[in-house]
């Protein structure tokens, strides 16, 4: 029972889990736990990996990682190690680890389960149409840059030798040299592969990858042209090199000698290749030959598509940056264009100008599309959180039936006024019901007597609501005021609700009205 049990769990890695990428293919855990069964029931279901599974997002990691590296140092080895550095145990080591790790990948693509292309959330797991889909598409690609043919050569190269060492040692040793060198280039093959496991990994979406995504795409960019420059430099030296250095060449004039150190040779190929590629100059010498001229031109073709590349990109970010900030400078560029076509004064101007400053704080949302979009429970969440200072301060929501609550503030709609406007005025048909979060406002007589104050957390116009009459007072701005109104027929609609608060405010409207003297 103990090694079945062992048995499944080890099985279990090469079945899909609700990682990510499983839940980006399928959409949900049930769709993830019904692929699981699907793998459990399939006939080859212990020998075939499914491309969602825990094994081959881990794989996939190791793939990617191993291909940074690659990238990053076969081309340094080709172009600058010498014979010792590149027959020495820790290259050696490094080159064989590799070889194993992606001939080992190719035989895992064999068993690796495939996407289909008629629907998209289809796996394939017959191991017929594995390979013939592997076969037709990267198949030969993998073989070719995953094989070792460089150490094939060396080995089987016809001079008596009976060790690499001897191989290289011999008197046709230069020739082979370069000639393995030339071989290693298929190894750069791998370059393929880069794109489709950053593909895969891309969708794991590591948390602080999401959290600092421009960053992380900035960070890219730069890595992209850096990486290009060191290729550009690679490729500097390394045909020189296959030209046997000749007098003419960049090499000499640099009087950079073939012995000379590698680090040494890779710094000035690097300066020369970035050089071309920023449009600074030529290096310390301009091109003499024809090869160093089509490498000048290569260098500043590549230098000029990654600063259109790096510009655009640049932009976009940049662009993408404070979002509200530019809705709203855009919003207030028509206002102001609007202002002007329609001659308005400027003291009306300051205050249009005020209100926009005030109201919008230099950003600008789509806030009732976004509560729109959101499911009723977060609606209510968001509305309770934005007017968390005014349920706090308006006393009679502390002892009002929560429901009431909520059914209440999910109709006020936020409003701004500026100090000396007129909120309400005395006489008029009233369509709405006042909630001041933040400010000061005076209520007034006909005769513009101030006979109360109202701030933070209070409430008026109520009064005609209740009682179907005209205004009984004028309310002034004396401050920057935020306020919540409540038009009249979602007053009346949530008033029928709640007979007993509508009760309790009417007695309280009666109270406020006598104690102003405004009967």
């Amino acid at each position: 029972i103990n090694n079945n049990t062992f048995r499944e769990q080890i099985w279990s890695f090469l079945k899909p889990t609700d990682n990510k990428l499983a839940m980006k293919l399928f959409g949900n855990k049930k769709l993830v736990r019904k692929e699981r069964a699907r793998k459990q029931q399939s006939q080859h279901r212990d020998w075939i990996i499914h491309p969602r599974s825990t094994l081959r997002l881990y794989w996939d990691l190791l793939m990617f990682s191993l291909l940074i590296v690659n990238i990053i140092l076969l081309p340094l080895a080709i172009s600058f190690f010498t014979e010792n550095i590149l027959l020495g145990a820790r290259w050696v080591f490094m080159n064989c680890f590799c070889d194993v790790i992606f001939l080992t990948d190719v035989l895992l693509n064999f068993r690796t389960g495939t996407l289909s292309h008629s629907y998209s959330n289809t796996v394939i797991l017959s191991p017929e149409k594995i390979a013939q889909h592997y076969v037709r598409t990267w198949f030969l690609l993998d073989l070719i840059s995953s094989l070792p043919f460089d150490v094939i050569i060396v080995f089987f190269t016809p001079n008596n030798a009976s060790s690499p060492h001897i191989a290289y040692a011999g008197g046709r040793a230069l020739r082979i040299f370069r000639l393995v060198k030339l071989v290693s280039l298929l190894r750069l093959l791998r370059l393929s592969r880069v794109g489709r496991y950053f593909i895969q990994l891309r969708v794991v979406g590591l948390s602080f990858i999401q959290m600092a995504g421009r960053f992380m795409h900035v960070l890219s960019l730069v890595f992209i042209i850096l990486l290009l420059g060191h290729w550009n430099g690679c490729l500097q030296w390394f045909v020189p090199m296959l030209q046997h250095y000749p007098g003419d060449s960049w090499t000499a004039l640099e009087n950079l000698k073939q012995d000379s150190d590698w680090t040494e040779q890779y710094t000035w190929a690097v300066f020369k290749a970035l050089s071309h590629m920023l449009s600074i100059g030529f290096g310390r010498y301009p091109p003499q030959s024809t090869t160093d001229v089509w490498l000048t031109i290569i260098s500043m073709l590549t230098g000029a598509t990654c600063y259109a590349l790096f510009v655009g990109q640049s932009t976009t970010i940049i662009q993408s940056f404070g979002i509200s900030k530019r809705l709203y400078q855009e919003k207030f560029q028509q206002v102001d264009e609007y202002m002007s076509y329609r001659k308005l004064p400027r003291p009306l101007r300051r205050s249009i100008t005020k209100y926009y400053e005030h109201r919008y704080r230099g950003k600008m949302f789509d806030e009732a599309s976004i509560l729109a979009e959101v499911n009723e429970c977060l609606h209510e969440e968001i509305v309770n959180f934005n007017c968390r200072s005014l349920i706090s301060s308006v006393s009679f929501f502390e002892k009002a039936d929560q429901n009431f609550v909520s059914d209440l503030l999910a109709k006020l709609q936020g409003e701004v006024y500026l100090p000396g406007n007129l909120i309400v005025r005395e006489g008029t048909l009233g369509n709405k019901m006042f909630f001041l979060q933040e400010g000061t406002v005076s209520i007034l007589t006909k005769t513009g007597k101030c006979v109360a104050k109202l701030s933070d957390g209070s409430y008026f116009g109520e009064v005609c609501l209740l009682a179907n009459t005209k205004r009984v007072a004028s309310v002034k701005a004396d401050t920057y005021c935020n306020v919540f109104t409540l038009a009249v027929e979602h007053f009346v609609s949530v008033l029928d609700n709640y007979p007993h608060m509508r009760q309790f405010m009417e007695a309280v409207a009666k109270q406020r009205v006598d104690d102003c003297g405004l009967n």
